[in-house]
């Protein structure tokens, strides 16, 4: 069996349990209960605190008897899988009553690239590792048992599901179907390892392999049929045929009553009907249901938390987050989505504290690195009193020049030269579904963010400032999603830019629709509509819109200025790193053609490059070039505008 680079270490961690133990059943460590903690020193005499390990996402402990032969075979598989693992995600101990110099002739001889500790205090006895060895302990977030196995026989083929079904909540589809092929092939008829096979097919949006995997369920009849026809109502969903969703799902009910995840189908489809309060009732049946797979069991809850949070009630949200994760602790759209509410009602502490829990889980979440973030900056803000004060004012300014549509004041006649870039997000509207994950066009435009003031060309207005002002002004969703306050509101931002739009969340994905607005001409120099990864499981899609954006305003909205004067062999400019200058941009200098007055009217005659500037040197306002080539000596005053041919790979990577 293959296995990708990062993930062979856990297959062999159940195989280590399942094919090397004698006997087969489960210890007094039941799922979900905390571990024993323990200290032990290595073969080195070095300190080992499992209590240490708290936020790590697994911890597997492998107790062996060194004068096993199974358990020696055991070890050795570890070693070699966790040469191919990353460090850090998955922690691995060895845990041995054997005598030192046993272990440690054993371990010369085989180096094994993890700890072995030695049980002097009776760690096995608390682990239920004493009788039959090895024994494998999988310890999840928190240090909270997952698993605790030993034995092999046909318990093997279980193990393996058991492990394939945790990789799939992890999100790891790819190691969920290697472990659910494996059994399949040695066990065409295992139900629970087919449905991880047609589960992980239908998130890696391979919905046609997945309706075939769930169509072979459905028609062996018993349990197999049940949940075959479950997966089959999902990939109607996924395909977008609500009422063969909706049909299949009620024969589930008829069928298996007890079981919570046709009600969540159910629930999904009405939603998308606009029937939200029969998408509630629904919602609220799939938590009361006991029977479900393992990686579909906390969707009601979330499902219905989500409903809540809409309606304001967040500590009820709360409440049903909280028993979705306690349902599966790797289970981080609850964790982010009650993180949201308490960022709703501006505890931006304990959203931090909740953002820091999920990336605790999954250290790469895109939601969770972006929120906690934003909630970082808001928690500093709060306890910076100076600088909030200074927000308010500037906000209570602010607001009272949109009231009263006053521009700020400007006595800048300068109508070539360019300002700095400054673009404001609007919330963008989210209609459709209802998905897993609050708070989609929040980290979008969080990420947009940051990618874009990392180019230095585009400056967008702090998220803080934006959220205090409509906040202050009492803006609705209703009125956000109007252009003509978009607009405004840009306006007193003193933003050249609105970015606005709306995200329809679909079945199989989401569809954005964006549009830059010039809040001078009100022109639309940009629209766009992609379709983007379900969920934003991926940044790429917010790396490619970040360039979309900056191609939009390197082509619609070059650099322009003066050269201020000549230095020896270089050029001085009017512009800076405050206007998006950097070095290596590359300027054209200009000369204006002859204006001609005819009808009392002076009509201006075409530009055309009379030289070739290469900036060198930048300062915050003033930027020092070369000269490249030159028809006529360059003096004080020529206009220069950027060649936009040189910024094939200019601010933020660019690539017209």
């Amino acid at each position: 069996m293959k296995i990708p680079g990062r993930y062979p270490v856990l297959v062999m961690i159940l195989a280590a349990a399942v094919l090397f133990g004698t006997g087969q059943g489960y210890g007094k460590l039941a799922p979900g209960q905390a571990a024993p903690t323990f200290s032990a020193k290595d073969l080195q005499d070095r300190p080992h605190d499992l209590s240490q390990l708290q936020n790590r996402p697994m911890v597997v402990l492998y107790f062996f008897d060194i004068d096993s032969k199974s358990s020696t075979e055991g070890l050795l598989s570890l070693r070699q899988m966790a040469k191919h693992y990353p460090g850090g995600e998955v922690t691995v101990w060895a845990v041995t009553l054997s005598p030192k110099d046993k272990v440690s002739a054993f371990v010369a001889g085989n180096p094994l690239g993890f700890p072995v500790l030695l049980d002097q205090s009776g760690i096995g006895s608390r682990y239920d590792a004493q009788t039959i060895l090895p024994t494998v302990c999988i310890l999840g977030p928190g240090l909270k048992v997952l698993d605790h196995l030993h034995g092999g026989g046909k318990t093997s083929q279980m193990m393996l599901v058991k492990l394939a079904e945790r990789e799939l909540q992890r999100k790891q589809t790819q190691v969920a179907m290697v472990l659910s092929d494996e059994v399949v092939k040695k066990d065409p008829q295992n139900v629970e390892a087919k449905a991880v096979q047609g589960h992980a097919a239908l998130k890696e949006g391979k919905v046609n392999e997945a309706g075939q995997v769930f169509q072979e369920l459905a028609q062996k009849g018993g349990s197999a049929e049940v949940i075959g026809k479950e997966g089959l109502a999902a990939v109607h969903v996924k395909k977008g045929e609500p009422e063969k969703a909706l049909k299949l799902a009620a024969e589930v009910e008829k069928k298996a009553p007890d079981r919570s995840y046709p009600h969540v189908i159910k629930g999904d489809v009405l939603y998308a009907q606009n029937k939200v309060a029969e998408a509630q009732s629904e919602y609220q049946k799939a938590t009361t249901k006991k029977q479900a797979q393992p990686y579909l069991k906390p969707v009601g809850h979330n499902q219905l938390g989500r409903l809540y949070a809409k309606k304001g009630d967040n500590e009820a949200a709360r409440k049903l987050y909280d028993e979705a994760v306690a349902i599966d602790p790797y289970y981080i759209e609850g964790t982010t989505n009650k993180g949201l509410t308490y960022q709703k009602e501006g505890k931006w502490d304990k959203a931090l504290d909740t953002y820091r829990q999920a990336l605790g889980v999954e250290k790469t979440d895109v939601y969770a690195t972006a929120l906690a973030r934003q909630a970082e900056e808001m928690t500093n803000l709060q306890r910076d009193r100076q600088k909030a004060e200074r927000i308010d004012r500037l906000v209570k300014e602010l607001a009272e020049r949109y009231r009263t549509q006053k521009k700020s004041a400007s006595k800048d006649q300068d109508e070539w030269t360019s300002r700095p870039m400054i673009l404001a997000f609007v919330d963008f509207q989210e209609k459709g579904v209802l998905t897993e994950r609050d708070g989609i066009a929040t980290v979008m435009t969080l990420q947009l963010t940051d990618y874009l003031n990392q180019s230095k060309r585009v400056q967008v207005v702090e998220r803080a400032l934006m959220d205090k002002l409509i906040e202050e002004l009492n803006l609705g969703s209703s009125e956000l999603a109007d252009p003509q306050t978009a607009l405004r509101l840009g306006r007193v931002l003193a933003a050249k830019l609105i970015g606005t739009g709306s995200l329809l969340n679909l079945p199989n994905g989401t569809s954005l629709t964006m549009r830059l607005i010039d809040t001078e001409t009100t022109s639309i120099p940009m629209v766009l509509n992609r379709d983007l990864a379900p969920q934003l499981g991926s940044d790429n899609d917010l790396y490619q819109l970040n360039r979309e954006i900056l191609k939009t305003v390197i082509a619609k909205y070059p650099l322009r200025g003066f050269v201020v004067k000549l230095a020896g062999d270089r050029v001085l400019l009017n512009l800076g790193a405050n206007q998006g200058v950097v070095a290596g941009t590359k300027f054209e200098v200009l000369d204006e053609g002859q204006a001609i007055e005819y009808k009392g009217r002076k009509l201006q005659g075409s530009t055309r490059p009379v030289g070739q500037l290469e900036v060198v040197d930048v300062q915050p306002d003033l930027s020092y070039a070369r000269i490249l080539s030159k028809e006529r000596t360059l003096k004080a005053d020529d206009k220069v505008q950027e060649k936009l041919e040189s910024l094939a790979m200019g601010a933020g990577g660019v690539s017209p």
